[in-house]
């Protein structure tokens, strides 16, 4: 269940494709408003509202051209009319300048990656109807079509000689692309709707299983842009790479010399559902040696290769714990020829994510959580030493760029922007300034990250949002904001679906406890969430609650509300039936019945860690903290929202709760989506979203 902070899609997809919800009848006056945004803000400065979120541009999958002095991107923004996102290709200069739009085509441009020679910019495109390889000059002209495959191109990277890896999801047991065209096509045109299924998964996060694999398949673009079909170098292989649902390129690697190929895979075969078995394989692109496992020793997770610049190693992360998805991932290096492997800075209590080689391969640069924020790191090759270069914020992923390191960065009062720093550490900079006119018309409550005793006796981190236009001598409301995983972290992001600016735009106090189980704060911390879902997280969040009270007297401790989602949901069902101090409560995609989750869920490795095996061999680790079994103490208000495409937690368990809050006759809502997941995606659902939730508030907390 876990979902990491910026969760990985393959194929680039920020937003995802778009409809209007149900609940609004569309042309209703706070529609139009909100779609054309007349009347919606008022003039001037005004205090940060969900149409501000949706305004901001979002930048994504950052690209450093082969010579380290220009940047690629991708710019996200929203098309209100249309209800759905729109998605170009940008470049700038290391230095920030020369900052300009590339591609302006309506079609969603995504995937910028650099030719060898930096001189054209390779990209998908849903330009022809399907998305394909597209290229365009970086010095000015119109972009060409590449690849026309029968089947759609979910990601790609370019080896250095210029051969293309691309992802193509195919049937495993057949031996070219015709294969699956022909069979989809058969399909098609059955009359028969049912689906038959022999083993797991059935259904993965939002989408039904259709017995289709992502496979890599090398390419090579001829002299007239015509060459053979591509040829699948996971050839008969039952897995997926990149991993479904949220894998990138990220967990593949091609040798400097464009010889040799290492990817990430899970190969389970029926175990597929309670298996973290992923292992590194290495093949060759030309097909002369087929794949040989890396790390089949390793019973856990090995993922995110990368190669030495000599070629010599592959760095990669590992987990130790076979079941867990949120063991620690440390680093280590396989000596390509000899097969050896060391693990790299043993004693570093954080757990690594993306790796980056220097040029002289001495360093290894990665990023981590690291108490609320995610910070960025060198290690040492030789002796595993760590350094912190930059620490606060939310830094994503960084790339290198001549004598830096170029990254995303976003805050608790800014969205992404490219940054770049020294591989000292020295020296940071902003490259883009992409929202900084929009952020300069809007109003921010200050953040504050404070801490206390919590339970165990350990200390406990959380953050406080001071409302818009905060004057000391006023008391307000509060908004006690839970985070889902339940390993994750309310840290210094920008969030685009739980952004406690939201709450202090509408002049709220928001507070937000990372309690145990949290990332960023060490693994035994982290692991302590197991068998202990209602105890010590919910311990935290009340003593935390109650920290934030006694630290800032311009909260009002009786005007509070609990909202969460996912975990955070069930920790909502949880608190419901342990305390009556909160006048509201939001409960977003959560279980209800833990037992009857695990029964209804798609990944099972999860529920069976966290609750210590199946609900046959443990039933008491399901019951120990079963939100159901105390629905006779609910008395609280409570709105419930749930997406009817969630397969993680699935609709189910929103939908009890709101027969048992409404046969109970506690006041409640339902705000039910047909069209969305786990997250509310499409904005003007994402507007209902947040209209229904600060209504639900203020009806219950400005009185």
């Amino acid at each position: 269940m876990r979902l990491t902070t910026k969760a990985a899609v393959l194929g680039c997809s920020l937003i995802g494709s778009l409809a209007l919800g149900q609940a609004n009848k569309p042309g209703a006056p706070d529609e139009r408003s909100w779609i054309t945004g007349e009347g919606f803000h008022p003039t001037g400065t005004h205090p940060f509202d969900v149409r501000d979120m949706w305004e901001m541009e979002r930048l994504a999958d950052v690209q450093v051209a082969p010579a380290g002095d220009r940047i690629a991107f991708v710019v996200g923004s929203t098309d209100f009319v249309g209800n759905k996102g729109q998605y170009d290709i940008w470049s700038v200069r290391l230095d920030g300048r020369e900052h300009r739009r590339l591609t302006t085509h309506p079609a969603a441009d995504q995937c910028p990656r650099w030719s060898p020679d930096g001189k054209t910019l390779y990209f998908l495109s849903m330009r022809s109807g399907s998305s394909q390889i597209w290229r365009i000059d970086t010095g000015g002209g119109e972009a060409v079509q590449v690849t026309a495959f029968a089947i759609e191109v979910e990601d790609f990277v370019l080896a250095p000689d210029g051969r293309f890896v691309v992802a193509l999801s195919v049937y495993p047991d057949c031996k070219d692309l015709g294969c699956t065209v022909r069979r989809d096509e058969v399909l098609a045109k059955r009359l028969a709707s049912g689906k038959l299924f022999n083993r797991l998964f059935v259904r993965r996060w939002d989408t039904w299983s259709d017995g289709k694999r992502r496979h890599l398949f090398v390419w090579q673009q001829g002299a007239s842009g015509k060459a053979a079909e591509p040829r699948d170098l996971m050839t008969g292989v039952d897995a997926d790479c990149p991993s479904k649902p949220w894998g990138g390129v990220e967990e593949l690697a091609i040798a400097p010399d464009s010889k040799w190929l290492v990817y990430s895979a899970r190969v389970a075969g029926r175990e597929e559902a309670w298996s973290t078995d992923h292992n590194l394989y290495r093949v060759s692109l030309d097909g002369s040696q087929k794949a040989q496992c890396l790390t089949c020793a390793n019973k856990a997770w090995d993922t995110q290769p990368a190669f030495s610049p000599d070629g010599s190693t592959v760095a990669y992360l590992a987990m130790t714990r076979p079941g867990y998805e949120s063991d620690q991932f440390k680093l280590r290096l396989l000596d390509v020829r000899s097969g050896k492997m060391r693990t790299l800075a043993e004693g570093w209590d954080r757990s690594a994510s993306g790796l980056v080689w220097s040029k002289d391969g001495k360093t290894l640069f990665t990023t981590a959580e690291n108490l609320g924020q995610v910070s960025i790191y060198s290690v040492d090759v030789t002796t595993g030493s760590v350094k912190t270069l930059v620490e606060q914020g939310t830094n994503d992923m960084p790339k290198l760029a001549a004598d830096r390191l170029v990254f995303l960065q976003d805050t608790l009062i800014a969205p992404d922007e490219i940054f770049s720093v020294k591989l000292d550490g020295s020296d940071l900079r902003a490259v883009t300034h992409v929202n900084a006119e929009r952020l300069k018309s809007i109003k921010l409550g200050a953040p504050e990250q404070f801490s206390f005793v919590g339970a165990k006796g350990d200390k406990v981190y959380g953050y406080l949002v001071k409302p818009v236009d905060f004057n000391s001598r006023s008391k307000y409301p509060i908004a006690l904001l839970v985070h889902g995983g339940p390993q994750g972290s309310f840290g210094n992001h920008w969030h685009y679906r739980w952004n406690p600016q939201i709450y202090a735009g509408a002049g709220y106090a928001a507070v937000a406890i990372d309690f145990h189980g949290s990332t960023g704060y060490g693994q035994k911390f982290q692991d302590a969430i197991r068998d202990d879902w209602g105890g010590a997280p919910y311990e935290d969040l009340i003593k935390g609650l109650d920290a934030a009270i006694a630290r800032y007297g311009f909260l009002d401790g009786r005007r509070s509300c609990a909202l969460g989602a996912s975990y955070g949901a069930y920790m909502i069902y949880w608190m419901a039936g342990q305390t009556d101090r909160f006048r509201c409560l939001v409960a977003h995609d959560g279980n209800l019945d833990e037992k009857y989750a695990y029964f209804a869920t798609d990944e099972l490795w999860f529920p069976e860690w966290e609750h210590r095996g199946t609900p046959w061999e443990n039933p008491d680790g399901y019951s120990k903290h079963n939100p159901v079994d105390h629905v006779a103490k609910w008395k609280t208000p409570m709105l419930v929202v749930h997406g009817a495409l969630d397969f993680r937690v699935v609709d189910t368990g929103g939908l009890g709760a709101f027969n048992a809050l409404q046969r109970r006759g506690i006041p409640s809502r339902l705000l039910y989506y047909p069209d969305e997941n786990h997250w509310v995606l499409k904005p003007a659902n994402s507007y209902l979203w947040h209209k229904t939730v600060l209504g639900w508030l203020s009806q219950y907390l400005r009185r």
